[in-house]
């Protein structure tokens, strides 16, 4: 058994955590602060299709909606490549925490994996200041 590399990037929010989590966990929503799929997603029977730019199009199927935070989503790519993302709302006192798991698979060097790590900060940071600017 191996174990990859992982580092939680999380961000607080100052809004209550189901109000997060049921922002976040719509589809539709995630062009207006997950930057990989700002083109928009496109329903398919219980798969999302995006655009992922110069990676082509990818396929992602989402956790069922739930009341305990969990928004996993997996992402197929066309070259067969399948990421698995973990993501989570959770209280944080009257607000939220958000935390993406990043893995750092074995394709990925160590500058890549920094690079997806500044991507998902930078995704979370405007998730952030989407729904702080909805108060």
């Amino acid at each position: 058994m191996t174990t990859m590399p992982a580092r939680i990037i999380h961000i607080g929010i100052e809004r209550p955590w189901l109000e997060v989590y049921d922002f976040a966990s719509r589809p539709e929503n995630m062009p207006l602060w997950a930057s990989g799929l700002s083109s928009g997603l496109t329903r398919e029977g219980e798969d999302w299709i995006g655009d992922g730019g110069p990676i082509g199009k990818v396929r992602v199927r989402f956790a069922p909606p739930n009341r305990f935070g969990i928004i996993d989503h997996v992402v197929s790519m066309e070259n067969g490549l399948v990421v698995e993302n973990p993501l989570r709302v959770v209280a944080n006192g009257d607000g939220a925490e958000v935390m993406f798991t990043l893995l750092q698979r074995p394709d990925l060097d160590d500058a890549a994996f920094e690079a997806d790590a500044a991507h998902i900060r930078k995704d979370l940071k405007a998730l952030k200041d989407l729904l702080e600017d909805k108060k």
